[in-house]
């Protein structure tokens, strides 16, 4: 079996990697104090990035999961900030909007999202509940006409709160307990009960937010998911278990990079501190260990159709997000006292890295998640080809 990019997958790579090197290297200390990385944004636009999981029928690129995967961690290779950004036209705030609501809404939103005129964010976490979907409050109401509906809820941890045109927020539906009753309306920020409440600067670079819903007052069709909505919205929010890593990938292979420069560099005891066999087996582990990841998400992202599977998914999350921490932290013990400061890039790295395991789903979640898979699932004659099971 041959692993390898198509010939307009390493296009599109090139393109991106020769936009990060050449533009948003220099600018990244631009984006720590939480200003958002819109000329950044403006050129992938330019690109095509934004566009490439919004389908050929809205004036996006229609690319697999994959693609996307790729592109992300040759951003995240240069910028943490610029690849969250990018995130959110390729993640599961796209993908729920191409592939639940109407065709009105998608005109509406999709076409913008290719241009960057049109931002998007995502709310799940509310201040006592996260994973806990089941405990969600925030609640959306249909008015006695149908014709409209009414949100009222808090969500926090909140990306692009400041910066996002449309929010795609999950919510319970007419007060119906448990997950079978999520669903997902879209909100303009500019309706009238929008109200950004708190704002936590992250070490990553990023700003995130806590958003009040107070009475926001929406159209029917804003309420894209009515029925069946958790399985809908995990289906797609395992596409973030995907692009999430890719982060991580990214950056580790870009502390990586780093790293073997340093070491290249930096001279102790009269030679380059990259002779000592101490140093090689070091940068040997992180090489080992980026590899080992990038295989798990490749796979995982290849088996989008058009929502990658969700224990692959999973698996690829847990795997990279705990490898780029590592990666991250030993690229910065190479630097030695140099890595713990600003002027080398290794900290940045390291800080993005921090946040994989966090977002996206939780590492201990997913292990609970796999865990009962293989336990409920797991054949007596073992493994199929491919650890398949």
């Amino acid at each position: 079996m041959k692993l390898e990019m198509s010939a307009d997958q390493r296009a599109m790579v090139e393109s991106v990697r020769l936009l990060a090197q050449e533009k948003f290297k220099p600018r990244v200390h631009k984006w720590q104090d939480g200003t958002f990385p819109h000329e950044n944004l403006a050129e992938l636009a330019q690109l095509g990035v934004l566009g490439m999981a919004v389908p050929e029928e809205y004036g996006g690129l229609g690319l697999p999961v994959l693609d996307c995967v790729l592109v992300l961690e040759e951003i995240a290779k240069v910028c943490y900030v610029t690849s969250m950004a990018a995130m959110s036209a390729m993640g599961a705030q796209n993908r729920i909007i191409a592939n639940y609501a109407p065709p009105e809404v998608k005109e509406k939103f999709l076409r913008g999202v290719v241009t960057g005129e049109v931002m998007l964010a995502i709310c799940m976490t509310e201040p006592h509940a996260g994973t806990d979907v089941a405990s969600y409050k925030t609640n959306t109401v249909t008015t006695a006409h149908n014709d409209r509906v009414v949100l009222r809820g808090t969500k926090t941890l909140i990306s692009r709160a400041d910066e996002a045109t449309c929010f795609i927020v999950f919510t319970r539906v007419d007060g119906r307990p448990g997950r079978e009753g999520i669903g997902c309306v879209l909100v303009d920020p500019k309706t009238p009960g929008f109200e950004v409440t708190a704002r936590y600067h992250t070490m990553g670079g990023e700003n995130l937010a806590e958003i009040q819903f107070n009475d926001c007052e929406l159209p029917v069709e804003n309420l894209i998911i009515r029925e069946d909505g958790f399985k809908k919205l995990l289906n797609a929010f395992n596409t973030q278990r995907c692009m999430n890593p890719s982060v991580s990938l990214g950056l580790a292979e870009g502390a990586f990079e780093e790293a073997v420069k340093y070491a290249r560099d930096r001279e102790a005891f009269g030679r380059p501190i990259g002779t000592m066999q101490g140093m090689r087996w070091k940068l040997a582990e992180m090489y080992r260990d980026i590899e080992v990841a990038r295989s798990i998400l490749y796979r995982a992202a290849a088996s989008a159709d058009p929502f990658p599977d969700p224990y692959l998914a999973g698996v690829a999350k847990m795997q990279v997000n705990e490898m780029a921490i590592k990666v991250t932290s030993e690229a910065l013990q190479v630097h030695g006292g140099y890595g713990f400061t600003d002027e080398y890039p290794v900290s940045h790295f390291y800080r993005g890295a921090r946040y994989g395991t966090l977002g996206g789903g939780t590492t201990e979640t997913l292990k609970d998640l796999v865990g009962k898979r293989v336990y409920e699932h797991f054949p007596e004659d073992g493994f199929l080809g491919m650890g398949s099971f």
